[in-house]
């Protein structure tokens, strides 16, 4: 008989995007050991990261607290003070160079997401290469398929297959997958994206995933209902805004509306990928156009 995973629900609602529930079901379940206790409580401050609520980790995970939640702590505070994010790059480089317990699968997760978000893809995967937790492979096959390596992306997910075909997270990795492979496989992304939504519930993260595979079939006006519905649910959130910035231009939009959302994701998201990228390209543009600029003539 299979063993009953005590943190099912709890997984689910963190891994689909649905922070609060994921919370409220932490704070409901009695899981049975310590280390279900300790991963019980791993997984809900999580959810508060997802809600950008970095305070209430940092304010309640303590110094005395197992190793799991140190590092989620550690992840909370490189997200909330960029000041000090120097220090914490350099204390993890250490702690990294020297020994930590490969067995902790958690330390491992918010190191390479410290190093994800850095823009260290090299250090990230170093690291997660290490484990061979199911959260851990679908971070390396995002990383993966952010260098444009669908190819290995690929091989990685017959790992998770191997693991656990079933799971949540991978299912969640295979339609990354699909989505990034194109053609027929955009409509089985969306169908995966449908399928999890069906069974727990639609959230930001399922529309935005629905979103990008229809945009990617053309289907305009469809995505511009999923990403309204997305907008009604969470009108900050990070890769709504992105989809809603590349659709309204697909859609031919005034500018000022793409640029009305950009706006909003500077704001809310100015460490995000696609807002730093999108800075540079500016600085570039700009050190570009003063090699361009009309002499005037004497």
């Amino acid at each position: 008989m299979a063993e009953v995973d005590e943190l099912f629900e709890v997984k689910n609602a963190l891994y689909t995007g649905n922070f609060q529930h994921c919370i409220n079901e932490a704070q409901k379940v009695k899981p049975s050991g310590d280390d279900a206790r300790t991963l019980k409580d791993v997984l809900m401050y999580r959810a508060y990261l997802g809600q950008r609520k970095y305070g209430v980790v940092l304010d309640e995970i303590r110094p005395s607290s197992d190793g799991p939640l140190q590092a989620v702590r550690m992840l909370a505070d490189y997200l909330s003070n960029e000041i000090n994010r120097p220090k914490i790059i350099s204390a993890l480089d250490k702690k990294v160079s020297s020994s930590y317990d490969l067995s902790d699968a958690t330390f491992i997760l918010m190191a390479a997401n410290v190093y994800y978000l850095e823009g260290n893809l090299d250090a990230a995967l170093k690291i997660l290469h290490q484990s061979d937790d199911l959260e851990c492979i679908a971070l390396m096959i995002q990383i993966y398929l952010k260098m444009d390596r669908v190819d290995v992306a690929r091989k990685e997910w017959t790992k998770m297959q191997e693991k656990d075909e079933d799971a949540t997270i991978s299912q969640l990795a295979q339609a990354w997958i699909f989505l990034a492979s194109g053609g027929d496989k955009l409509k089985d992304a969306y169908d995966i994206f449908q399928e999890m939504a069906d069974r727990n519930s639609s959230t930001p993260t399922l529309l935005s995933g629905q979103a990008a595979a229809y945009i990617a079939q053309g289907k305009y006006d469809d995505a511009d209902t999923v990403l309204q519905e997305s907008m009604d649910r969470d009108s900050n959130n990070a890769e709504t805004l992105i989809n809603m910035i590349v659709l309204s231009q697909l859609l031919g939009k005034a500018p000022e509306v793409s640029n009305r959302y950009m706006s909003q994701l500077k704001d809310s998201h100015r460490r995000h990928t696609f807002v730093e990228s999108y800075f540079a390209k500016e600085t570039e543009f700009d050190r570009l156009a003063k090699g361009y600029s009309p002499s005037v003539a004497n």
